[in-house]
C-alpha cells in the first residue's frame, strides 16, 4: 500500500512538472514553487533580460580577445554543475571622448570638456546569476555564498594558459596571501556581489511612485511631464486649482473623474502657457495633479554639483532658465522704487521664483509587478 501511494506522488509531480510552463518561458522563475534543473545547451547564448529579475548576482567579469567565448564557457558550466540560472550581459565601455567636468570654462561659462587620461574603448561580458525577485531573497544570500566558495574548472588558472575575466591574477595573488583562512578558500568568484538587473529602469528601484488617478491625469497630454527623459526640471509657472485636505472630497473627485472648475481653468492655463512655449521651440511640459497644475521647461540629470561649502553650484543652463522666466526688477508706477515684475506669454503669468523640481515618475516597479502575476 505504501509502495503504490508513492508511485502516484512520483507520478502526479511528473505530471505537474511536464504540464507547467518550461523555465524559459517563465517570468522570473523565483515565483514558481516546483522548477526543474535550468537548462545548458550550449547553442543558447543566455543573454540577460528584464525577464531574469529585478536582483541579481554579478559572478565575473571578461574583456579583451576571447572574453566573449570563455564569458559563455562560464555560463554553461554554472548552470549545467551547480544548476544556477546564469546570463551573459555585454557592455561596450567608450573612454575616448570627452566628458563634462565640475569646473566652469571662464570662457564659454560652460563646464570646462576634460579628456581621461588613458583613453581606451573595449566590450566587457558580465557573468550574472539571476531571477531573484527581491534583494531580501534568503536564495540570494545562500546563493551568493556558494558563488564566492565555488571553484569553476573554467576559471581555474592552473588548467588553462590564458583567462579573459577582468583582474583574475592580482586578485588571485590577494587571496593567497590572505592571513584570513577562511578567505584564503575562495575561489575566482570571491568577489562576487549583488547588483539590480541593468535593463531595468532606474525607477523600478525606487519607492513609491505617481498613483493611478494622477498618471490618469496626465497620460493623454501631448507634452505631458511624465514624459520628460531628465531627471530635474525647471518649474516655471503654477496655477492653483483646488486647496483642500476634506478626504470625501478627493474621494469624490477619484470617484468620479470630475474636477472642480477651478482645476480645469488652472490644465486650461498650464495647456495653452506649454502650447505657447513649445510654438518657439521651447521644451516646456505640463503636469495636472489633484490640487494645481504647472509648467516646466527642460530637462537635465543633475541640478548642479556640490561646492565645499555644501552648498549647490547650479548647473548655467538651469540658472539661465530660472533668469529667463523669473520676474524682472523694474520701477512700479506712480512709486518711485523697484519691484518685481511677472513674465507673461500669451497672457499667461510665470512665477515670481522659477525653481528647479524633480521628473515626478509612474510607479514602475508596481507596473512591473503587475506584468509578473
Amino acid at each position: 500500500m505504501k509502495l503504490r501511494i508513492g508511485c502516484f506522488v512520483v507520478v502526479a509531480l511528473a505530471f505537474i512538472a511536464s504540464a507547467g510552463p518550461s523555465h524559459a518561458d517563465t517570468k522570473w522563475t523565483s515565483f514558481i514553487p516546483f522548477r526543474k534543473s535550468v537548462d545548458a545547451d550550449s547553442s543558447m547564448r543566455y543573454a540577460l533580460t528584464e525577464d531574469h529579475g529585478p536582483w541579481l548576482i554579478l559572478a565575473a567579469s571578461f574583456a579583451g580577445s576571447g572574453a566573449a567565448e570563455q564569458a559563455h564557457e562560464l555560463v554553461l558550466e554554472l548552470r549545467r554543475r551547480f544548476d544556477l540560472p546564469a546570463y551573459v550581459n555585454q557592455k561596450e565601455f567608450d573612454y575616448t571622448d570627452t566628458v563634462e567636468g565640475k569646473t566652469i570654462d571662464r570662457y564659454t561659462g560652460d563646464w570646462a570638456r576634460m579628456k581621461y587620461a588613458q583613453a581606451s574603448k573595449f566590450e566587457a561580458y558580465a557573468v550574472l546569476v539571476g531571477d531573484f525577485e527581491s534583494s531580501k531573497d534568503p536564495r540570494l544570500q545562500k546563493t551568493l555564498d556558494k558563488l564566492k566558495y565555488a571553484h569553476p574548472e573554467c576559471l581555474d588558472l592552473e588548467k588553462r594558459e590564458w583567462s579573459t575575466q577582468r583582474f583574475a591574477g592580482f586578485r588571485e595573488l590577494q587571496r593567497r596571501m590572505n592571513g584570513n583562512a577562511a578567505k584564503r578558500k575562495k575561489g575566482p568568484m570571491g568577489n562576487a556581489f549583488v547588483t539590480r538587473n541593468p535593463h531595468l529602469p532606474e525607477q523600478y528601484f525606487s519607492p513609491g511612485g505617481l498613483d493611478d488617478f494622477v498618471c490618469e491625469l496626465n497620460v493623454r497630454v501631448e507634452h505631458s511631464l511624465l514624459n520628460n527623459p531628465g531627471r530635474y526640471t525647471v518649474r516655471v509657472a503654477g496655477f492653483g486649482g483646488m486647496r483642500t485636505m476634506n478626504s470625501s472630497e478627493i474621494d469624490d473627485i477619484e470617484r468620479t473623474g470630475m474636477v472642480s472648475d477651478k482645476l480645469e481653468l488652472a490644465a486650461d492655463k498650464a495647456h495653452r502657457l506649454t502650447s505657447a512655449l513649445r510654438a518657439r521651440g521651447v521644451d516646456a511640459y505640463e503636469f495636472h495633479d489633484r490640487t494645481e497644475s504647472i509648467v516646466t521647461v527642460g530637462s537635465f540629470d543633475s541640478v548642479g554639483e556640490p561646492r565645499a561649502d555644501g552648498k549647490i553650484e547650479i548647473h548655467p543652463t538651469v540658472h539661465k532658465i530660472m533668469q529667463m522666466y523669473g520676474a524682472s526688477r523694474r520701477q512700479l508706477p506712480g512709486v518711485g522704487t523697484l519691484g518685481l515684475q511677472p513674465r507673461t506669454l500669451a497672457g499667461i503669468t510665470f512665477d515670481v521664483q522659477p525653481v528647479p523640481v524633480e521628473v515626478p515618475r509612474r510607479s514602475i516597479a508596481a507596473d512591473y509587478a503587475r506584468r509578473s502575476q
